[in-house]
């Protein structure tokens, strides 16, 4: 008797949609995983063109439908969407492989560009590339501010939200995961009591990705009126079987961290950590990061606010979701207080890996667990006006990031100190192209660097 598990392998009975081989879409999830630059809003639009445009693996509809699923959950939308759409091909394997080879590049890159800039950010030419570097990222995380604001503040209630988020992180320093709690109730209330409260994330992306429509295309593998498949019906024993595979893997884990180098290790808190961040973050990378930074800096210590720009810089710099950036703090928190035995970079690698397992993980089994169900989610306007607070609330909460990052860049000697006119400039310039002129982040990205380093030779 096959188990739930057994028929969602590419080896049982069932038949994969016609068309695409396993072997197939492996070689394109890898190749995306290597040209998968310009952050979530890039990485969608390359998927959109290849599997609805020039592939025809996936119907418009198919695909948003698969997009909207996912920009309601934590974590990196896109990494989700490649999930989804290699399970809905290849079932779960296929979904693994999509979502694995999404990241895989990128861990290795950041990898080494961690290293170097652990090791030799003290040296010329890469001191000169971080001091271009750090101002973009100003203007990166400005422009994002305004971007998400626009799409997601549709209401007053949403403004008043986003405020009250920005107060609460700010001045009152409370908690990011309370801030969500209080988001999605706010929401959930306004839609109960008739504020018309509402999430619009969802359709945002959808009218964004429908902006430019295009012709049909001929003999699509999942198209609109395509019979559901038996991995996509739901199945509670199915699910459970998910459900306790990755509590497993997570347990597993941990128990060896224990085992090897004790409860009170920086590598448990750095795993218990970034475990909550993955489960708590709504909002992309940069709600991440407004997360990670408040309790990696102000609370564990691990490293400052100016690691934390330069690491941003760097992940914008990498293929693969922005959200590597949580890949980054982990090896720095580990190069700067090094597990007793290791050296920092054994230290640094090791608390690289765990931060990047326990990110994504979670990011696998919400693809695995919920898509079957994505028609009652999606049905259920409370939790669409909940998601809409919390979304609303993001805005605020990135807005706290820019100014954080911001006064660690144009006030480096604190305000006593003066500002720093190149900073300044460059950061003005950077938000320019970024809003103005719809420059790829990544250009700009390389463009900073370039200043910082004529700057450093001048």
């Amino acid at each position: 008797m096959q188990t739930d598990l057994t028929r969602d392998c590419p080896e049982s009975n069932l038949e994969h949609p016609p068309g695409v081989s396993f072997r197939s879409a492996a070689g394109f999830w890898c190749k995306l995983g290597f040209i998968s630059f310009g952050g979530p809003a890039g990485q969608i639009a390359i998927m959109h063109r290849e599997l609805v445009e020039r592939r025809g693996w996936i119907s418009e509809d198919r695909f948003l439908h698969a997009l909207n699923y996912c920009m309601l959950l934590p974590g990196p939308e896109a990494q989700q969407l490649a999930t989804y759409v290699g399970w809905l091909l290849h079932r779960i394997p296929g979904g693994i492989v999509a979502g694995g080879l999404f990241v895989l590049p990128s861990i290795f890159v950041l990898l080494g560009l961690s290293y170097v800039y652990a090791a030799h950010s003290d040296t010329v030419l890469v001191a000169g590339a971080l001091v271009g570097f750090r101002p973009v990222v100003v203007a990166i995380v400005c422009e994002a501010v305004f971007r998400i604001g626009k799409r997601a503040l549709r209401s007053r209630s949403h403004a008043a939200i986003s405020a009250a988020a920005f107060v609460g992180i700010w001045f009152l320093g409370i908690p990011f995961p309370l801030i969500v709690l209080l988001a999605a109730l706010a929401g959930w209330l306004g839609a109960r009591y008739g504020s018309r409260l509402s999430a619009t994330v969802a359709a945002a992306s959808a009218k964004d990705a429908r902006s430019v429509r295009h012709q049909p295309v001929i003999g699509l593998v999942i198209d609109d009126d395509s019979p559901p498949a038996p991995h996509t019906i739901p199945s509670t024993r199915r699910s459970l079987l998910i459900f306790g595979i990755g509590c497993l893997l997570w347990f597993a884990v941990l128990a060896l961290l224990i085992v090897l180098v004790g409860r009170d290790s920086l590598f448990v808190d750095e795993y218990a950590f970034f475990t909550q961040a993955a489960f708590v973050t709504f909002g992309g990378a940069y709600a991440v990061l407004a997360y990670v930074a408040q309790a990696a800096v102000g609370t564990f210590g691990w490293l400052t606010h100016g690691q934390t720009v330069d690491g941003l810089a760097l992940a914008e710099t990498t293929p693969g979701p922005l959200v590597m950036v949580v890949q980054f703090v982990g090896f720095m928190a580990a190069w700067n207080h090094p597990v007793a035995g290791l050296t920092p970079l054994a230290s640094g690698i090791v608390g690289a890996l765990l931060t990047t397992f326990v990110t994504f993980l979670p990011c696998f089994l919400f693809i695995f667990l919920g898509a079957p169900y994505i028609e009652v989610l999606r049905s259920n306007q409370s939790l669409n006006a909940s998601l809409g607070g919390v979304t609303a609330a993001v805005v605020g909460v990135i807005l706290n990031l820019a100014l954080v990052f911001g006064a660690a860049v144009l006030f480096p000697q604190d305000l006593q100190g003066g500002i720093d006119w190149f900073a300044a400039l460059a950061a003005t310039a950077a938000f320019l192209a970024l809003w103005r002129f719809r420059t790829d982040v990544l250009w700009v990205v390389l463009g900073g660097g370039l200043l910082g380093l004529l700057k450093s030779v001048i």
